[in-house]
């Protein structure tokens, strides 16, 4: 058996074995604002349910292990005491995925990962409508646990309005595990989803996807995507170039006999099975090729 003293491991190590033998757990979507109403939405696996009366969740922003910075989630949570915690399901992770990249203070995550912002009823912060639970919380406390990189800084909320899409409810009222279809955080790229099991999920790029707000409308409108393959086309750093695509296309069949054909939806069905296959910027050049 392998026997380590944390102390003796670097922060990256040491966050590398406890998050891939401490799984799975769920994703707290955190929706905020900032002091000035300026939205903000990030996930965060560090979290969970630890009193029903009263209602309290508990979320931890980490410190980052690589230059010890606070994440906007925390600065808002001290400066307003606000935040509304959407779950995530599986229909919607990879805009999840796409909104923790780390995109520069005001930029709004519910633009860059296509998810809608809907307003709360007691709380300021927005609630994500595709989210199928919706918690709006108070901030009781904020707890640090530490002054460096990879410390945690527990969030104590209480529940002061919870919304529960019926779409996700049983003939008795209650929430349907299949139904509700929801997905949790393990090590690395990897995830669980409730009903199947493990999937991966490519971790946003280092620099900075596009984002769903950036794409074509005639994609974004396209009756053949659907919110996980707009998550993935808006997680690249950029598009194709034209020779690129132009040598693509040049060298696939394929794709010219759906230009020829000059068929939109079958253009758009040949993209979808490249991002089904996480060949994203091929998807793109298939999308972005001419006739």
């Amino acid at each position: 058996m392998l026997t380590l003293d944390p102390k003796e491991l670097s922060p990256v190590k040491l966050q590398g074995y406890l998050q891939s033998a401490i799984a799975p757990r769920p994703i707290a979507f955190a929706s905020t604002k900032d002091k000035n109403g300026k939205p903000n939405l990030s996930p965060f696996s560090f979290f969970n349910i630890f009193s029903s009366n009263p209602p309290i969740l508990v979320f931890s922003p980490a410190r980052r292990v690589r230059d010890n910075t606070i994440k906007h989630t925390l600065i808002n949570c001290e400066e307003t005491r606000e935040v509304v915690i959407n779950v995530v399901n599986h229909a919607i992770v990879q805009q999840m995925s796409l909104s923790s990249t780390e995109y520069p203070d005001g930029i709004n995550e519910f633009a860059k990962s296509g998810l809608t912002a809907i307003p709360s009823e007691i709380v300021k912060p927005y609630r994500v409508a595709e989210s199928p639970v919706q918690f709006e919380c108070k901030v009781n406390q904020i707890i640090p646990l530490g002054t460096e990189g990879g410390a945690g800084n527990m969030i104590i909320c209480e529940v002061v309005k919870m919304h529960i899409s019926e779409d996700v409810l049983n003939a008795e009222g209650q929430i349907d595990p299949f139904k509700i279809d929801l997905v949790s955080r393990l090590g690395g790229n990897w995830y669980s989803r409730a009903k199947e099991g493990l999937f991966e999920v490519e971790k946003p790029i280092a620099t900075l996807g596009i984002g769903v707000d950036m794409i074509p409308d005639f994609i974004k409108e396209s009756s053949v995507f659907n919110g996980n393959d707009l998550g993935k086309l808006g997680n690249v750093e950029s598009l194709p170039s034209e020779e690129e695509i132009t040598i693509f296309v040049k060298q696939n069949f394929e794709v010219k006999g759906v230009l020829s054909a000059d068929d939109e939806v079958k253009k758009h069905q040949l993209a979808k099975e490249y991002l089904d296959k996480n060949e994203v910027l091929t998807a793109w050049k298939v999308l972005l090729a001419k006739q």
